[in-house]
């Protein structure tokens, strides 16, 4: 029987969370340092909304086994993890924009339909290892009773109300570091060269999207043409509706007439069947579909695609991303300082799933580093 309604005690908690945010909730050093070290990679954050899910059902279905969030586990005192995390953590941590996946944990390959016991010996598929093994090792200590499960909680939020606020901060000063009006703007290629070092960070799948998406920004008003609002970096195009990653219309119209579509890897000829299906689903026909890749271009894909104007009356398009941005900066040139700033919004915007802060931080200290000797 439920013993709390689930929101409310995530509200309660988050409360007393941030009224002592100094403080921790557990004694145990050897727990705190594994709570901080989970709350805190970068590198993977679904075990944070794991905790939190199975912690939650735990605290309201005291008679639960905390260790079994699968209903495919054996024994009645098995829950639905998933069910927790989807319901009540994830507008929960979206309410309160706190650093965490915005989607469920239980679709990762580490948490997908585990129909076993999840004790400290067990070896979950993912990185980094000790995040995992971490989390498998605070589950048995909930389920032993050594500490009790809503004290781990908020110790969770605390902690991610404590990164929170320092990645605000960190944010601010480096944005506060740019802000000097005494400087000669980036040339073209210097602005080139930041882009290149961008993408060249880790987790910058998202950034193409960006770089174009900044660029049609830029000169919406002298080209007539504009990309719609983005989707979010998980959305697939199949339910969003969308033919690709960015679409393009003409001012105050809908109509699609452009499509980009993003890929960090090679485009082989597979990519554009499967764009052409997406175009014979789709009405009215489109005049432009533009891959832009991070990779090396295959001439005979290339070959492919141009091949399919005569056929379709579509224009196929493979252009390499950092060509495609130097060729805009140079074409409008005066508006390379409009490009940089709304890139940089854009980045610093982005949700953390999409563009991660260590990726936020690491173009605004390029920025810095490039127009540090541009002073006049």
């Amino acid at each position: 029987m439920m013993k709390n309604n689930p929101a409310e005690v995530l509200d309660d908690f988050y409360k007393e969370a941030t009224e002592t945010v100094a403080s921790p909730f557990i004694e145990d050093a050897t727990v705190l340092n594994m709570t901080e070290a989970i709350c805190r990679c970068n590198a993977n954050k679904a075990p944070i909304r794991f905790l939190m899910s199975c912690l939650l059902a735990k605290i309201c279905h005291p008679e639960v086994d905390i260790r079994k969030p699968y209903t495919g586990i054996e024994g009645e005192d098995s829950y639905s993890g998933r069910l927790y995390d989807e319901t009540y953590i994830e507008p929960f941590i979206h309410k309160y924009e706190l650093p965490c996946n915005p989607t469920t944990a239980y679709l990762t390959p580490a948490f997908r339909n585990m129909n076993r016991l999840l004790t400290p010996d067990l070896v979950l598929e993912g990185r980094p290892k000790e995040v995992y093994a971490n989390t498998l090792l605070l589950l048995d200590k909930v389920h032993s009773s050594l500490f009790a499960p809503d004290a781990l909680l908020k110790e969770i939020l605390r902690w991610l109300l404590v990164i929170k606020t320092e990645d605000k901060q960190r944010m601010e000063q480096l944005l506060a570091e740019l802000k000097p009006t005494d400087t000669l703007p980036l040339s073209v290629e210097e602005i080139v060269t930041l882009l290149r070092q961008h993408l060249a960070c880790k987790h910058s799948s998202r950034l193409p999207v960006l770089i174009v998406a900044a660029a049609y920004q830029t000169v919406k008003g002298c080209i007539g043409e504009v990309n719609k609002p983005l989707e979010a970096h998980n959305a697939a195009d199949k339910q969003t509706g969308a033919i690709g990653d960015i679409e393009i219309v003409l001012n105050d119209e809908d109509k699609v007439i452009t499509c980009y579509e993003m890929k960090d890897k090679r485009i082989l000829k597979t990519d554009i069947d499967v764009a052409l299906q997406k175009l014979s689903e789709h009405t009215p026909k489109i005049d432009n579909y533009i891959f832009i890749t991070t990779d090396v271009i295959d001439a005979e894909v290339e070959e492919y695609a141009k091949s399919l104007y005569e056929k379709i009356g579509v224009e196929f398009a493979i252009l390499d991303c950092i060509g495609f941005i130097k060729h805009f900066l140079h074409f409008f040139h005066r508006y390379r300082g409009a490009f940089l700033s709304n890139y940089q919004e854009m980045v610093v915007a982005e949700s953390n799933s999409a563009v991660p802060q260590p990726l936020k931080e690491a173009f605004l200290a390029l920025r810095r580093v490039a127009e540090g000797d541009r002073r006049i």
